[in-house]
């Protein structure tokens, strides 16, 4: 049985996400002295895009735990990672690059030294459930 936990999300984050891209338009705009419309179009072009994008990141994340996989979905980018392969859970604020919307993040250690952040916003209930599907698999995961 599927089960799938939502990224936790920081309020600060968000606005770090949406706001520099709204900041840079201004400043493109006002800053430029430009006046031509077809770079105000680019610009603002540009900008949607990468609003749609973090939009789609927001709306993606999750971190679903099957029988067998942890699978990890984030806009266009996703991981199947084999429960059995998982080998140690941490927590982690580390601000790298990750599938996860939170710095209160896990850091997932697994195959020949890979690792993973996720925030799953029920990190309790994710816990509790890949703890039983991996006893059930390759031995005792190391928390």
């Amino acid at each position: 049985m599927e089960q799938a936990f939502r990224s936790k999300v920081d309020f600060w984050l968000i606005l770090a996400l949406v706001g520099v891209p709204i900041l840079a338009l201004e400043f493109l705009l006002d800053g430029s002295g430009v006046d031509d419309r077809t770079a105000t179009l680019v610009a603002v072009l540009i900008v949607a895009v990468v609003l749609a994008i973090f939009l789609w990141l927001y709306l993606s994340t999750r971190y679903t735990l099957t029988e067998e996989f942890l699978l990890v979905k984030s806009g266009p980018f996703s991981w199947s990672i084999p429960l059995r392969d998982i080998y140690e859970i941490e927590p982690t604020r580390n601000p790298m690059s990750s599938p996860a919307l939170s710095l209160d993040r896990l850091l997932i250690r697994y195959g020949g030294g890979a690792e993973l952040m996720i925030s799953p916003a029920d990190k309790a209930g994710f816990m509790m459930t890949l703890r039983k599907r991996t006893k059930a698999g390759a031995g005792e995961l190391r928390l």
